[in-house]
């Protein structure tokens, strides 16, 4: 077997691996611990092009060519990959503009997204200008706490959606920041705003109980967290139990690596977000090993670059 640095090295790929006293080397050695890794996106806002290299911000960064060969290049190492995106698809260049989401829907398409969520800002062509982009979105809408039934929107979303990995069966739902007082009223039409915390407790009760997933994640559009009590990412991983990991969105926040909260039952809460405009990509990787009910995690965003896509 290889040194313990070297094995180290090689399956937490940039990043820490939380849990490493207590890894057993010897089982993912023999094939008993399996992983998962996570890519995840936030807040893009209609970010096609990368930004222009003379930008004081984010020189040359982002684009979406170039997310596409980093997120082929992951898929082509290892074997299980769930791509998702926590919300503001639309709104932030002409392309929105012009196109009111198509552009955006057929590029995650071609990129295998597999689930998003919604954030204020797909709201900006009206609840009725996000239904026409349906027809050009090949993933699932997860949104657990706004009541479309009123909507052109009714059954044309899902709450939740599970995946199945190797042996890792996963369960992913939304979670939706409340409208009012964000968006004009006419946007949004009938959509009725649900408690985000009572809506996760439900979901994970089913994820849980019902389907058996043996892992959870929440897609969040609620923020990372506030001055104030306002309900945000860190208010729900304390005040909920059974999420293993929340990909957030909304405050645009750039988290150098995840960061683990303690839910009411004292486990672990991942939560991770990469800023906007695409110019991180998400990776989080997540070893399980099943007969001991243990998983450890290693987390580090991925640069969105000319030198990583070329």
């Amino acid at each position: 077997m290889q040194n313990r640095r070297a094995f180290i090295k090689n399956i937490a790929v940039g990043g820490t691996l939380f849990g490493l006293g207590s890894f057993p080397l010897e089982a993912f050695a023999s094939g008993a611990i399996h992983k998962l890794t996570i890519l995840h996106s936030n807040d893009v806002h209609s970010r096609i092009d990368p930004f222009p290299d003379n930008d004081k911000k984010f020189p040359g960064m982002g684009g979406m060519a170039r997310k596409a060969a980093v997120i082929k290049e992951i898929r082509a190492a290892e074997d299980n990959v769930l791509l998702v995106d926590s919300g503001d698809i639309f709104q932030g260049t002409p392309y929105f503009n012009f196109y009111h989401g198509e552009l955006e829907m057929k590029l995650m398409s071609e990129m295998q997204y597999e689930a998003a969520t919604m954030g204020n800002h797909d709201f900006d062509a009206g609840i009725d200008g996000f239904e026409k982009q349906l027809i050009h979105a090949e993933f699932p809408i997860l949104i657990s706490n706004y009541d479309f039934k009123d909507t052109v929107l009714f059954q044309k979303t899902v709450p939740y959606k599970t995946f199945q990995k190797s042996d890792i069966k996963v369960g992913v739902f939304g979670l939706g920041i409340e409208l009012k007082g964000l968006v004009p009223d006419a946007l949004f039409g009938n959509t009725i705003y649900l408690d985000p915390i009572t809506s996760a407790k439900k979901m994970v009760s089913i994820l849980r109980d019902e389907e058996k997933c043996d892992y959870i994640i929440c897609l969040s559009h609620l923020g990372y967290q506030y001055k104030d009590d306002k309900i945000s990412d860190v208010i729900l991983a304390q005040q909920t139990e059974g999420i293993d990991l929340i990909l957030g969105g909304h405050t645009h926040t750039f988290l150098d690596a995840p960061i683990v909260y303690k839910n009411p039952a004292a486990q672990p809460v991942i939560i991770n977000q990469v800023g906007w405009a695409g110019v991180w990509l998400g990776r989080i990787d997540i070893f399980f090993e099943k007969k001991r009910g243990e998983k450890w995690h290693s987390g580090k965003p991925v640069i969105v670059s000319k030198k990583k896509s070329e």
